[in-house]
């Protein structure tokens, strides 16, 4: 029966495995800092192998570089000996929700929800510290060995990581920001799925190192879009208003997302309004199609400044009493089919073509003519134009420029929480405009936000469900930042409140559209593993001190705290329904619907151990402190491959 380590996987050794698929000759073995046997790579003979594209030594390459980045690098691949601790208190739908809230350092984080998310995430949102000289970062110990990190991992207390200020006066002011976003950056990449998008939110203070960080970790042809958007302005300002944020947009794979035909859009802003003022001028002309038109131009030009030249462009109405406007029928690019005769059909005659050709194909232009699409001259002397219905282009692609006030976000949540607590929350009209765009054709999403803030990220989540009845799901990742207010100790607390009232609301406006909309959490802590130190001298074991390490488990941890560790370790779902049952009198844990049962009693029977088995799970897991002997352990593996011999039997 294996028996689990229970810490996050080891990234440099999973990277050796993948060297070894390719190049097995260059894998050798030494021995490390314990002393045990373990795979390692000749760089020698992996240069020789790499020999026409390794870059040598103090050669120049076009690079971004900065103090401590390749200890940064080692920070992301280290294993973390940690683990994620539920909380029902402060959950909402504890049993039934998808969504998940983490307090804890999103560095550890990264690494906990590696196996049960890698390749999983559509859509990462961050809006990390901006790096002003008045914020604070991360403070990452690259200092240490990897033996001295494993020890600290397991053993520092449960606040142990720390924020300081960044200020300009700082030598490594630049660097220690991009020392801390360069590992979460790497982490996120893995978690994305293959059409995934990374946005990061950003001013002027890093934008330009953001970009090449990117570059980077994603690769520059990845790069997607540069959103601009002006957020406020300062008219003391010396030079420009200032007032601009940035969002740096990333794919994992931008071939996938041109195979998919991803296209990013968003409502064409005033459409309504417009269509209204039409159906006005259609009703009050008796349905005559030139009088409706002459009246719907004259009520457009009044609100002419509220609209998108898109929408203002549609200033015709038609037989139908539809709103249109004539375009032009030439192809951009000439092509074998795009060259054709069309006849009049007065004159029978063929009309002008562009040198390009026609837009459409053959078949599809006949399809039109058919519809009454295609606007014909009085005569085959003149070149015909095709209609554009406005009711059927109310979408347009998403503009990388635009201007909202920043202000209107933090009133919001004030009004929300009944308090001025947080002056920088992020816009959730914003981030729903972009959630949209990126899951438009998946509603069953799963969205990460690691920089969590306020919890602006969920909010816009379960406003965006509300109004399409969608399924997206929320990871919001934030460390316990103090602050100082009467009613919160940090800005997780913010959060979770935030995400509570904001559930209520968006639940209550919603209860007429949606009957299974998700406005819950499950809110979880990073803390240190489950297990206890039993690592002692010899000399320090006296016979009492035997006795009591039996117990491998800390006194203060439950069996939910044991099943969410080994569902990470596991790489389940963190979300997955869970059940409570009583089989042979021990209290059981059931994983969705039997997909995992888990029993951490200190008495395990052979009679529990059969009932189990005779439930056919995928997985089981026992405490191995419960089995009182080696040959009950050995007795329960017979019963499971007698009984249920497709159960992935484990212990811990």
């Amino acid at each position: 029966m294996e028996k689990r380590a229970l810490h996050s996987p080891d990234l440099t050794a999973r990277n050796i495995e993948r060297i070894a698929e390719l190049f097995p000759q260059v894998i050798t073995e030494t021995r490390d800092a314990g002393g045990n046997v373990t795979l390692a790579v000749d760089f020698d003979l992996l240069r020789q192998e790499l020999s026409d594209h390794v870059v040598e030594g103090s050669q120049e390459r076009y690079q971004l570089d900065w103090p401590g980045k390749r200890d940064a690098a080692f920070r992301a691949n280290t294993p973390v000996a940690k683990t994620l601790r539920p909380v029902r208190d402060e959950s909402v739908d504890f049993d039934t929700t998808k969504n998940l809230f983490i307090e804890g350092d999103n560095l550890e984080v990264l690494k906990l929800l590696r196996e049960s998310y890698l390749g999983k995430v559509k859509l990462i949102y961050i809006d990390p510290p901006y790096n002003t000289g008045n914020d604070f970062v991360y403070e990452d110990d690259f200092a240490e060995s990897s033996t001295e990190y494993l020890a600290r991992s397991g053993q520092k207390s449960e606040t142990g990581v720390r924020l300081v200020a960044n200020t300009e006066a700082n030598g490594r002011f630049h660097s220690d920001w991009l020392s801390m976003m360069y590992p979460r950056l790497k982490l996120a990449r893995s978690l994305l799925t293959e059409d995934g998008i990374v946005i990061v939110a950003i001013d002027d203070h890093e934008h330009a190192n953001l970009r090449v960080l990117l570059d980077q970790v994603f690769g520059s042809d990845s790069f997607l879009a540069n959103v601009v958007w002006q957020g406020g302005s300062k008219n003391d300002a010396r030079f420009t208003s200032q007032g601009l944020d940035y969002m740096l947009i990333y794919g994992r794979n931008v071939q996938r997302l041109v195979e998919l035909d991803v296209r990013w859009t968003e409502p064409k802003q005033g459409i309504d309004r417009v269509l209204a003022l039409a159906a006005d001028a259609w009703r009050s002309s008796g349905h005559d199609a030139a009088l409706a038109t002459q009246t719907y131009r004259a009520q457009l030009r009044k609100i002419k400044a509220d609209l998108e030249p898109a929408v203002f462009r549609y200033d015709q109405i038609d037989d139908e009493g539809r709103v249109f406007q004539t375009g032009d029928l030439r192809k951009p690019t000439p092509t074998s089919r795009s060259r054709y005769e069309i006849l009049h059909p007065t004159t029978g005659l063929p009309v002008p073509m562009h040198p390009n050709g026609w837009v459409y194909a053959p078949e599809s232009m006949d399809q039109k003519i058919r519809e009454g699409r295609i606007i014909f001259g009085p005569d085959h002397t003149v070149m015909p134009r095709q209609k554009r219905y406005l009711d059927e282009m109310d979408t347009q692609a998403i503009k990388p420029v635009f201007t909202r006030e920043r202000a209107s976000a933090a009133y919001a949540l004030k009004k929300l929480l009944d308090s001025d607590v947080f002056p920088y929350t992020k816009d959730v009209g914003i981030l729903s405009k972009w959630i949209n765009a990126v899951t438009q054709g998946d509603r069953d999403a799963v969205i990460l936000d690691f920089f969590a803030g306020s919890g602006s990220t969920g909010h816009a989540v379960m406003e965006l469900n509300a109004a399409d009845s969608g399924h997206r799901r929320y990871i919001l990742v934030q460390l316990d930042e103090a602050v100082t207010h009467p009613n919160y100790d940090t800005i997780a607390d913010i959060a979770r409140e935030r995400l509570r009232r904001a559930g209520a609301q968006v639940k209550q406006e919603a209860a007429s559209l949606t009957t299974d909309l998700d406005v819950g959490f499950r809110s979880l802590h990073v803390a240190t593993t489950n297990m206890a130190d039993t690592l002692s001298t010899a000399e320090d074991l006296v016979q009492i001190a035997l006795t009591e390490s039996v117990d491998s488990v800390k006194p203060d941890r439950t069996d939910e705290d044991l099943l969410f560790q080994v569902l990470l370790d596991w790489g389940l779902d963190l979300a997955l329904p869970i059940t409570v049952e009583e089989l042979v009198s021990r209290r059981v844990l059931s994983v969705d619907d039997d997909a995992l049962i888990a029993c951490f009693a200190k008495d395990i029977t052979d009679d529990l151990v059969k009932t189990i088995a005779a439930r056919h799970p995928l997985r089981a897991v026992f405490l191995d402190a419960g089995f009182a002997t080696d040959a009950a352990r050995i007795n329960a593996e017979q019963v499971f491959r007698e009984v249920s011999p497709e159960t992935e039997v484990r212990t811990i």
